[in-house]
């Protein structure tokens, strides 16, 4: 770390204490743990939306406050427990290097993949687990959950050697649905098979390299977009939805749609 590092380190450290501080700010010194999740959670997912929008003056300042959050739950650990933010920050030094035996020791690793094997088998014995796949946070987001699990699974070789066999999963699981839409089909069973196809579709994100999470959003935020720009028109018209056809709609969400597809080529 340069000395500049370590000087910014420094000071956004003194920043959380003196915000901390007796006759610091009233807000940040009532805060707990507890209370503060809440912005760390937001914090995390505005840091993924700034890397999924590819703007590196954006991811700078997410990741940023993505820090000093992380900083400023230290500082409320140490208050609380006493547990220094040199005890925290040397915990995860020596976890990062009981976990990479390949470039703090002797262990040789041949692939990514094996890599992320070797860290799963040292996770687990530290833990004392005894599936590979491990412990998962209750509050994880769904699909983000179903990728971990995948990718854990993955890693031990519980894996379709390529895309092909997730597609066919996926087709299996639409099929699967489908014979479940009947007058009389199971009302619970067809929400298993829902539950069962998105699981799939995790699948085949994962092997084309794809975050379904970031691509989820992505898409509802499209949709939104598209949304808005029939509400657009229809006030235009002075109509309102009951006054309007699907068949209209549809073809002002196709205008949305082309619009966006020329904004994309210029």
């Amino acid at each position: 770390m340069s000395s500049s590092e370590s000087q910014a380190f420094a000071e956004l450290l003194a920043v959380c204490r003196r915000l901390r501080a007796p006759d610091g700010c009233p807000w940040d010194r009532e805060q707990t743990l507890s209370s503060v999740t809440p912005y760390l959670l937001e914090e995390a997912a505005e840091a993924g939306d700034a890397i999924a929008q590819d703007d590196p003056n954006k991811i700078s300042e997410e990741l940023g406050d993505l820090v000093f959050l992380g900083v400023f739950c230290l500082e409320l650990l140490r208050d609380r427990h006493g547990i220094s933010v040199e005890q925290a920050l040397r915990g995860a030094v020596d976890k990062l290097i009981r976990r990479h035996p390949h470039v703090y020791g002797d262990a040789r690793v041949e692939s990514p993949d094996a890599a992320y094997h070797q860290w799963q088998q040292i996770k687990q014995q530290e833990q004392g687990t005894r599936s590979l796949l491990g412990e998962q946070p209750p509050g994880l987001a769904a699909l983000v959950a179903a990728y971990r699990t995948q990718e854990k699974a993955g890693a031990v070789g519980f894996d379709w050697p390529d895309v092909s066999g997730p597609m066919d999963k996926v087709r299996e699981e639409v099929g699967e649905i489908e014979r479940e839409l009947t007058p009389d089909g199971d009302t619970p069973a067809r929400a298993r098979e829902v539950g069962d196809l998105l699981f799939a579709v995790v699948n085949l994100a994962r092997h084309l390299g794809v975050d379904p999470e970031r691509e989820l959003r992505a898409a509802t935020g499209r949709f939104r977009e598209r949304f808005a720009h029939i509400e657009r028109r229809l006030a235009e018209s002075g109509r309102g939805f009951k006054e309007t056809s699907l068949a209209e709609m549809d073809t002002y969400w196709n205008e949305a749609k082309a619009a966006e597809a020329a904004g994309d080529s210029s």
